[in-house]
């Protein structure tokens, strides 16, 4: 099977600043286009559409399945930052949330993930994805840390800043395998 995945469109321009891993954020206006964009820039329709349960990703999901069926899978959501969720950055700046900088694949925001628990969820959905039938193609929709991790995981790379340094735009495109 052929996997693709796609971050989902922009977001609110008033959402620049806040911290939002897992809050459910309002999209931009100009959502409809750029799923109409993202729907033809696919070779064609999907047999299976997987998504984050963020609302900003089914959204999107739902734009592209066609009749493919829509599955939405936890373990594709975006990384938890607990109580820094839905606060500006600037708000929470601290010694712990400086070491957090330093170190996001050990450590984690308080009541929230780290890098670490990231890595080894997307470890598991891609092993399932990679395990599918091979007829047809899927679609993934999800986040850029979700991105980040598998494309990392598929270079055999090993958890470290490099994974974060990689530029995941909105609504883009990737070749998953």
């Amino acid at each position: 099977m052929k996997a693709f995945m796609i971050r989902h469109t922009r977001v609110a321009a008033e959402m620049a600043g806040i911290c939002y891993g897992r809050s459910d954020v309002p999209l931009a206006p100009t959502f409809a286009e750029e799923a109409q964009a993202i729907r033809a820039e696919l070779p064609c329709g999907p047999r299976l559409v997987w998504t984050s349960p963020a609302l900003r990703c089914v959204a999107l999901a739902e734009q592209i399945t066609g009749i493919a069926p829509l599955c939405v899978d936890a373990r594709l959501a975006e990384l938890d930052f607990g109580v820094w969720e839905g606060r500006r950055w600037e708000e929470f700046r601290s010694t712990e949330s400086e070491a957090w900088a330093l170190d996001p694949w050990g450590l984690r925001p308080p009541s929230g993930e780290s890098g670490l628990a990231l890595w080894a969820r997307v470890a598991e959905v891609r092993a399932e994805v990679l395990r599918l039938p091979t007829e047809g193609h899927l679609v993934i929709v999800t986040h850029a840390g979700v991105i980040r991790a598998w494309l990392a995981q598929a270079a055999s790379e090993t958890p470290g800043p490099g994974v974060w340094a990689r530029e995941v735009k909105y609504g883009n495109l990737w070749l998953a395998v």
